[in-house]
């Protein structure tokens, strides 16, 4: 049963001018290192960023839940780690992750009055048995297994959003637009990338299945950003603040940078799919001005992960780390895979040019929304999440202490203060290149069974320090396995 609002609460919902909009910009396989405001020695221009970072709040130690997408995007939506319910990610044609009764970030913003939107990548699930024909087969993936004029329930639709445009996956069946909870154009044939312009890196990664013969991926980034900007100007006059979910399929693979873009990095096709993401970041914000609602929104962004495995092949090619100064990428538990760039503003609240070293998470964004609207979270509710509102003031205080990395079943890393401690006998998922850890100055593997880190001085985690300080392994998996436990770690659950 979903979370109805209390009518105590429901009776303190404040005029729509007294509470901000919330613009949530999520890149998808973006580095640490890709942005400018975050590396001087990237080889990617990103202006709109990097000036977004100039009237915001930086943070340089900001962390999705996993280091894959999914579970990163579930994590945030309910301010609960992913691994308290699943690991992997949803795959074509998977179920939604959301049981019914959990309360998710974008019910919370309904309960106090907003209007809610999910645009471009969804990638949490849908109920897509209930669109498919009778005697088809169970898991058929043919055009003609589905009914495509019926709506599709347990999207983002039935979990908090009043709206939802978007083609669910970029490299995931089906491959056509859907708007709500039913598809545009009813795909006809089945996956053909040879109808489609050549990719510019990579491989296409596309997994087979129905398409709309006209299908193009290199419209899915301008049309998902034009249907932003189209949304933002809509809420000119409206009655109700607003929270858009922005999430990009960029610059996740296929690498697919329109032609203007080409060349504008020093960084291959990749660094120009930045490029783009970031020009669609500007127009963004440039709707916030033409609306006159950037003063009144608060914009949030960050990326659920780290980057794809061509970033080594990238820096041996164009001498560009993405995810620079870290050790790791996409799927690993070093802090490549899950620290990611975070930009916060919010006029009025944030301090502009500040740079934040505090530890934050992607599961604190539920409880920080929460304690600025005066929503309280039940009990039952964002287990993880941490309430970081007075950082974002400008205040000096340790919100959060501890943070647990994870994508697979069984490979944990646990952070605590300046010690990161890596419960395996490595972080990696995919060994790097021996022409990378030799670039970069990498140790040969000790064997250790686990692996101790002091991040204060040591960023690129290249001196295991588990040996030396084994009361410190002890400690930090004893609060790994205590939090694992008891279900939950948000300071408002303690006893």
């Amino acid at each position: 049963m979903k979370f109805i609002l209390p009518l105590f609460l429901a009776a303190t919902i404040l005029h729509a001018a007294e509470k901000p909009n919330i613009l949530l910009l999520y890149a998808d396989d973006l580095g640490y290192g890709d942005l400018g405001c975050y590396n001087s020695k990237s080889k990617i221009p990103t202006p709109q960023l990097d000036k977004l970072a100039a009237g915001g709040m930086r943070f340089t130690d900001a962390h999705s839940s996993s280091g894959i997408c999914s579970p990163s995007r579930f994590a945030m939506l309910t301010g609960r780690h992913h691994w308290r319910d699943f690991h992997g990610i949803v795959d074509a044609f998977g179920k939604s992750v959301f049981k019914p009764e959990r309360l998710t970030l974008p019910e919370m913003l309904q309960a106090k009055g907003y209007r809610t939107a999910a645009i471009g990548k969804w990638h949490l699930g849908w109920d897509w048995n209930a669109i498919r024909k009778p005697g088809s087969k169970k898991n058929g993936i043919r055009p003609e297994d589905f009914d495509w004029s019926k709506p599709i329930p347990d999207g983002p639709c039935a979990h908090g959003f009043d709206h939802y445009f978007g083609d669910e996956v970029i490299n995931f069946p089906p491959y056509c637009w859907i708007e709500d909870d039913k598809v545009l154009k009813a795909p006809d044939t089945m996956m053909d990338v040879t109808k489609w312009k050549t990719i510019k890196e990579g491989n296409w990664e596309c997994r087979p299945g129905p398409m709309s013969s006209d299908w193009d991926p290199y419209q899915n980034l301008p049309e998902t950003t034009r249907r932003g900007v189209e949304y933002i100007k809509a809420q000119k006059n409206a009655e109700k603040p607003f929270f858009l979910y922005f999430a990009f399929p960029s610059p996740h693979a296929p690498i697919i940078p329109n032609d203007r873009f080409d060349g504008k990095s020093k960084a291959g096709a990749f660094g120009d799919f930045v490029c783009e993401t970031d020009d669609s970041v500007g127009q963004l914000l440039q709707a916030l001005e033409d609306a006159g609602l950037s003063d009144n929104t608060l914009v949030i962004f960050s990326a659920d992960n780290g980057p794809e495995h061509y970033a080594w092949e990238r820096d041996e090619k164009h001498d560009h780390w993405s995810a620079h100064p870290l050790r790791g990428l996409k799927r690993d538990i070093y802090e490549g895979g899950h620290r990611v760039p975070t930009i916060i503003k919010w006029p009025g609240v944030t301090p502009a040019g500040k740079v934040s070293h505090a530890l934050i998470s992607q599961i604190d964004f539920m409880a920080t929304i929460a304690a600025a609207l005066g929503f309280e979270l039940p009990a039952d509710a964002a287990e993880d999440s941490h309430n970081q509102l007075p950082l974002l003031k400008g205040e000096t205080a340790t919100v959060r202490s501890t943070h647990i990395h994870n994508t697979k079943v069984n490979h944990y890393a646990i952070r605590h203060g300046k010690w990161l401690l890596i419960n395996a006998d490595t972080g990696y998922l995919r060994n790097p290149p021996a022409s990378w850890n030799q670039k970069h100055g990498m140790p040969a593997d000790d064997k250790s069974p686990v692996e101790l880190y002091d991040l204060e001085n040591d960023i690129g985690q290249k001196h295991n320090l588990a040996a030396q300080h084994p009361e410190r392994v002890t400690e930090l998996q004893a609060l790994l396995k205590k939090i694992r436990t008891q279900g939950h770690s948000a300071p408002r659950l303690a006893k």
